[in-house]
């Protein structure tokens, strides 16, 4: 009890002595328990025949029943590999097209074009994914398409793009990553940025070329950056993007086999049901898969590089 108390002291001395520091986070902390500690009993919805007038401790407890409709359906597996493969796909090409953006702006002389090219890049990050559908619509449209209506002048036969499964996966990656480059490269871009000069200097007065220094410098300097990016990004591989996939595809059946993922899946399923138990129950499900594969990732990355895990 003693020790606890002497813990406390220092605690509140540490805060005492830092209490800048301390507000500055504060706004941070207070957005984190009230959306995400708050709600965490909410989980129990996953487990019980939730009623609106019960409410979530009210309504009869009924174990794993939620989690038997996506079973049963038979489409779990397709669902939950599309869901994997999509979001690997991501995760891998959108932190390679960050870094490799990140790396080209900061070899940018001119600082007029390297702030142009920053916010063009950045730009599509801030356009709804309900516009994005329209261009998708537009572009690939089999009657009035733009690529379609180039065929025709050119001579070729149309192409039907919206009953071709196989192209769809490339397409959704392309946006996918068309949207999420910029966000991402600022990372990156800091990280380069945060890098001492003089390294540089020391390179090039040793013969480097620019090559070179990317190759021996910027890149192990960024490995630790992407490790943990890569990271968090696994914490969210079971989750898809739901507004890319419903704007890109919306209610085509015929694209439901390499394009449909989870949230896709339940969202027509539960849109005609209203059932928050069972939205609630594949919400934990994606979590819990989450959780296990950053754990398992993080303790490969904690034997192999200790510095570079999160924990």
């Amino acid at each position: 009890m003693g020790k606890l108390t002497i813990h406390f002291k220092n605690f509140f001395r540490e805060v005492k002595r830092k209490r800048i520091l301390f507000l500055m986070i504060m706004p941070i902390l207070v957005y984190f328990f009230v959306f995400a500690y708050i709600p965490m009993p909410g989980a129990y919805i996953a487990f019980v025949d939730y009623s609106i007038g019960k409410g979530i401790f009210g309504s009869p407890f009924v174990g794993l029943k939620n989690f038997e409709f996506l079973a049963k359906t038979g489409d779990l597996w397709r669902i939950t590999k599309n869901t994997l493969l999509y979001n690997l796909a991501f995760l891998v090409l959108c932190n390679l097209f960050q870094v490799a953006f990140a790396i080209m702006l900061s070899e940018l002389g001119s600082k007029w074009f390297k702030k142009i090219s920053q916010s063009v890049i950045l730009l599509p990050y801030f356009i709804s994914m309900v516009i994005v559908g329209f261009f998708a619509y537009n572009i690939f449209n089999y009657d009035h398409g733009f690529i379609n209506t180039l065929f025709t002048t050119l001579g070729f036969p149309k192409h039907d793009f919206y009953s071709d499964q196989g192209i769809w996966k490339y397409i959704i990656v392309f946006f996918k990553i068309w949207n999420q480059t910029g966000y991402g490269m600022i990372v990156y871009l800091a990280t380069i940025t945060g890098i001492d000069a003089e390294i540089y200097e020391a390179a090039a007065l040793d013969g480097a070329s620019p090559m070179q220094k990317i190759k021996y410098l910027t890149m192990p300097l960024l490995k630790s950056t992407i490790i943990l990016l890569f990271l968090f990004g696994l914490g969210g591989i079971l989750k898809g993007s739901f507004d890319l996939f419903f704007n890109l595809i919306g209610s085509n059946s015929i694209l439901y086999p390499q394009t449909d993922i989870i949230d896709t899946f339940v969202f027509r399923s539960l849109v005609s049901q209203f059932n928050f138990s069972q939205g609630a129950a594949v919400g934990f499900y994606q979590s819990i898969f989450g959780l296990i594969l950053v754990l398992t990732v993080n303790a490969i990355v904690k034997k192999i590089e200790p510095e570079s895990a999160l924990f």
